[in-house]
């Protein structure tokens, strides 16, 4: 029922802000070269469906997305399983970790862009370092939060230190993980995007968004890949929380929306 109500009202959101767009851009209140009416950008978006070219754009912009992603979950899970059990270890690169953190992935583009050049190299190497930093925080927050009577109890048993973080440790922090998994997505996505659009040539949805920019008249495509993106990370976003709540059923986030 809660759910249902969500998505109700989600709709009901979506259609109000379509409307609004629609009436403002039909009654002249913004120039159409501004803002087209939102059922021509719909309707492009859905056009859009239909092009090889575009669709191969899309899908290396989610290949970038996907592989850098993978990269960065294989190094912040076990980076942050070994900071969050090792004391010692996280006191010695806490300030490393707490410099390079704050730094904006967005303004690493033009760096790396040189040293890479502005193929998938690049779009994967800044989505990677974005998306490692939740993943590895959830990871280490999320061993912090690990029940402490059931790794003595394991310990009373002669249960060595692996022993404990496989068996019980691991096992606890994997909502945290995938929570944070879901996080790094979003980022993921916006990185692999926005590098498209400042590198402005190769293939990807940025790119084409790059160059509706600067055609004449080009504010509706524009718009329809914007409508795409965030329909991308739309369904990303609802496909994780699914697998979230298949995976971690008695998480208290899940037990209430059940």
């Amino acid at each position: 029922m809660r759910r249902r109500q969500d998505l109700l009202l989600g709709g009901l959101g979506v259609l109000l802000a379509f409307g609004l767009c629609e009436a403002v851009s039909r009654a002249g209140l913004v120039r159409r070269s501004y803002l087209p009416p939102a059922s021509e950008v719909l309707a492009r978006a859905v056009e859009l469906a239909g092009d090889p070219v575009f669709l191969d754009g899309v899908g290396a912009t989610l290949y970038a997305w996907a592989l850098g992603l993978g990269l960065a979950c294989a190094l912040a899970v076990p980076l942050g399983l070994l900071l969050g059990s090792v004391p010692v270890v996280d006191d010695a690169v806490r300030a490393i970790v707490e410099f390079l953190r704050p730094l904006p992935s967005v303004a690493l583009i033009p760096l790396v862009s040189l040293l890479l050049g502005s193929g998938t190299q690049t779009k994967v190497a800044l989505i990677t370092y974005a998306s490692v930093w939740p993943i590895l925080f959830n990871t280490v927050y999320g061993l912090g939060e690990t029940d402490p009577l059931a790794k003595d109890t394991l310990r009373a048993f002669g249960f060595g230190r692996l022993s404990v973080l496989l068996r019980v440790e691991l096992p606890g922090t994997a909502p945290f993980i995938a929570a944070g998994i879901r996080i790094s997505a979003a980022i993921a996505l916006i990185l692999a995007v926005a590098t498209e659009i400042l590198a402005g040539f190769g293939e990807g949805l940025g790119i084409f968004i790059a160059q509706a920019g600067l055609a004449t008249d080009g504010t509706r495509d524009v718009l329809a890949g914007v409508v795409w993106s965030g329909t991308l990370g739309l369904v990303i976003n609802s496909v994780l929380v699914w697998g979230e709540r298949r995976l971690f059923p008695w998480t208290p986030e899940h037990q209430g929306r059940g």
